[in-house]
């Protein structure tokens, strides 16, 4: 009846429509490794070591000095892999300590529906399992991720967390490694390997250059003067398409003199990056300078649409970003990649984004560029709303889940600077809080945006329903009975049907999942949704479709639930939807499985499998593994039933709720139960139970 999203929506192939261990099974969510990963030997052979025999390090280290590529490389290998898996959590683009749970939580896969604190629900769900975990870029987080950190080692026996940041967490068991430039002494040095690749990727006839012993040598003494910073070479390196060695080697010393900022000391090393950084702005022309400040405001990666409508303005037009944005990543200020679905998105490096904060400042422009980065993504928010019901609905999830980043960034600013459009964005992202596994978090912004905001009518009835939601899916019942009273005395007052079908939706859902089906119908039925009227094609009506259905089921009137399921079928399938499409197929394979036709049963639960694993919805993968295994225990095979079983209760684990608490999803698992055991005995649908409970999750 509900449902929500992974990050991760390509699920592994499966023969009975249901995610299994194989082929294209990947346990963890490592990023791609760079290609120009040099030297680091001594390095790695120490967290090889220590990763076996510590569970906490901490690398540290100056910016720029490849801290997080040192990670990557340590943990990619077949030496670290876990059972439980190796999981990346990106931290720089976040800002909000409160979000830092949320955030290691959806990267791993638990997408907690309870209203219980996160942090106990990621602590339980961990405690059993034995994973490596990397916090990356955790300096300006250290007091949050100290404290999680410190929770998760007492809970979870099995974890061992790798971190990168400038400086330590300074717990008592963490262990620090410091990550310090690369060698660069001498014509075979690390520094000057890293120089030479990017050089030559930079400009492929510079490979003249080392080809002389001369002219190497004077690209070692470039090396040198960089300290050997993995970040300032490559800068440098990149330089080499528009000047020649010693060009560079005569205008470093000068750069370096000018650009040395004697009014705040730093560390020597802090000081080279420093200085090649603001080298770098300096050789960049006008509008690539310009370009650069305006998107410091960017938090993690974000496509070429937005940086033209954030940056374009003045002497830099929307026509003209794209091509200035092009010659930055030839200079390396920014980093290019491609993405499956997602087209080219780009990237500042965190010290590269600090320097262009700097400049945006001393521009006067912070405030304007903050609030259109903002507003572009509130717009964006509206877009996915209005499209969420139609053919790009799964486009519009994976649009959202890549811009997850800059949409918290959009919200926390606008929390200040904009409350009424707060509300208006936290409302309109109701079907990525509620559908897309982000219960808390919406929830956290919901509740927040609603205590500050003006209350303007629909906006404020839209955020409250959104809430309400979120209350359904965490179990708090009364809460949400008493929102969707809340939304309907609203909605009548604003005498708009469509929102009183929402309100409706909401009312119902919170006494249906505890048990009240009867009370579900009178609010949602064919009756109410004839007397509030509005378009049959909208999400209020669809969804009180979903739930008269589930109710006649709950009733026992399969017959009328397969028809009100069908009917709700054809229209998703005319719109191009499909997040409530599978949930009719869910409703259909109920209705069989009470009508005893177990092989129709395990038809449409296989739809809906399929339809679920395209959209990652572990929820829906959740309900459908215990619906699935009670058709085929129902057709004689208790052994594949006890196997799904174990595949639905490792699932359920990543919901927190076990069959969300409702008294008719458990007597459809534990219909297939009973009948498992019957068909194979205990012993064997024990076996068979841990065995499908091992498959994978993420």
């Amino acid at each position: 009846m509900f449902g929500e999203y992974s990050v991760n929506d390509n699920q592994p192939d499966s023969t009975d429509g249901v995610p299994t261990p194989g082929a294209g099974t990947r346990l963890g969510n490592l990023p791609p490794e760079p290609a120009s990963f040099i030297g680091r030997r001594p390095e790695l052979d120490l967290l090889d070591r220590l990763l076996r025999e510590r569970r906490l390090i901490t690398l540290t280290g100056v910016g720029g000095v490849g801290k997080s590529r040192l990670a990557l490389r340590a943990v990619a290998g077949a030496g670290q892999a876990r059972p439980d898996g190796v999981w990346w959590v990106d931290l720089s683009p976040l800002r909000d300590p409160a979000l830092l749970t949320a955030t290691v939580a959806h990267a791993v896969g638990l997408a907690d529906h309870t209203p219980r604190p996160l942090d106990e629900e990621l602590c339980a769900w961990m405690a059993d399992r034995e994973l490596l975990l990397v916090l990356d870029t955790c300096e300006h987080l250290v007091s949050a991720c100290r404290h999680l950190a410190g929770e998760l080692l007492q809970s979870a026996p099995g974890l061992t967390i790798l971190i990168t940041s400038r400086e330590p967490l300074r717990c008592a068991t963490e262990e620090v490694v410091e990550v310090r430039p690369l060698p660069c002494e001498g014509p075979d040095s690390d520094a000057l390997a890293l120089f030479r690749t990017r050089a030559l990727a930079a400009a492929p006839r510079a490979a003249a250059v080392f080809a002389d012993p001369e002219r190497t040598a004077v690209a070692a003494e470039v090396c040198r003067r960089l300290d050997g910073i993995p970040l300032a070479l490559e800068l440098a390196g990149a330089r080499l398409r528009l000047w020649t060695v010693e060009q560079m080697a005569e205008r470093i010393d000068e750069r370096f003199e000018m650009l040395s900022d004697v009014r705040v000391p730093r560390p020597p090393r802090h000081q080279t990056m420093r200085t090649t950084i603001g080298w770098s702005h300096e050789l960049c022309e006008p509008l690539e300078r310009l370009l650069w400040a305006r998107l410091s405001v960017f938090t993690g990666d974000f496509d070429i649409a937005a940086a033209r409508a954030v940056c374009a303005g003045g002497p830099l037009p929307a026509a003209r970003v794209e091509r200035v944005l092009t010659g930055l990543a030839a200079k390396s200020v920014v980093l290019r990649t491609e993405e499956r679905g997602a087209g080219a998105r780009y990237r500042l490096l965190d010290t590269i984004r600090e320097y262009g904060h700097d400049w945006l400042a001393e521009l006067g422009e912070t405030q304007l560029v903050t609030d259109r980065h903002a507003h572009w993504y509130a717009a964006l928010s509206h877009a996915a709303d209005r499209g969420w019901m139609g053919p790009g609905q799964v486009d519009w999830y994976r649009r959202i889940t890549a811009e997850h980043a800059q949409l918290r960034t959009a919200l926390e600013h606008l929390l200040t600077a904009d409350p009424t459009a707060a509300l208006e964005m936290a409302g309109a992202l109701w079907f990525y809080w509620f559908a897309c596994g982000h219960v808390h978090e919406g929830r956290a912004f919901l509740e927040r945006a609603l205590e500050i905001a003006p209350r303007t009518e629909v906006a404020y009835n839209q955020a409250l329903w959104s809430l309400g939601l979120t209350m359904v899916l965490q179990g708090d019942m009364e809460e949400a009975r008493r929102i969707g009273e809340q939304c309907a005395r609203n909605a009548a007052h604003l005498a708009d049907p469509e929102r009183e079908l929402r309100a409706a939706y909401l009312h119902a859902a919170a006494v249906l999942m505890p048990g009240d089906p009867v009370r579900a119908l009178e609010l949602a039925g064919p009756q109410a949704r004839a007397a509030h009227g509005g378009r049959t094609t909208g999400p209020g009506w669809l969804l009180c479709k979903l739930s008269t259905s589930y109710s006649l089921c709950a009733l026992g009137r399969f017959g009328e639930a397969a028809e009100e399921a069908r009917s709700l079928r054809e229209v998703c399938a005319e719109l191009g939807e499909r997040w409530m499409r599978a949930y009719a197929d869910y409703i259909l394979a109920v209705a069989a499985l009470g009508l005893g036709d177990h092989g129709e049963a395990a038809r449409h639960v296989r739809a809906m499998l399929s339809g679920k694993r395209l959209l990652g919805d572990r929820l829906g993968i959740a309900l459908g593994l215990d619906l699935l295994a009670a058709a085929v225990a129902g057709l004689g095979d208790g052994e594949l039933a006890a196997r799904l079983l174990g595949t639905g209760h490792a699932w359920w684990r990543t919901v927190g709720r076990p069959q969300m608490g409702s008294p008719s999803l458990r007597a459809v698992r534990d219909q297939g139960e009973r009948q498992a055991r019957a068909a194979i005995g205990d012993a064997a649908f024990e076996a068979a139970f841990r065995g499908g409970a091992a498959a994978p999750t993420g």
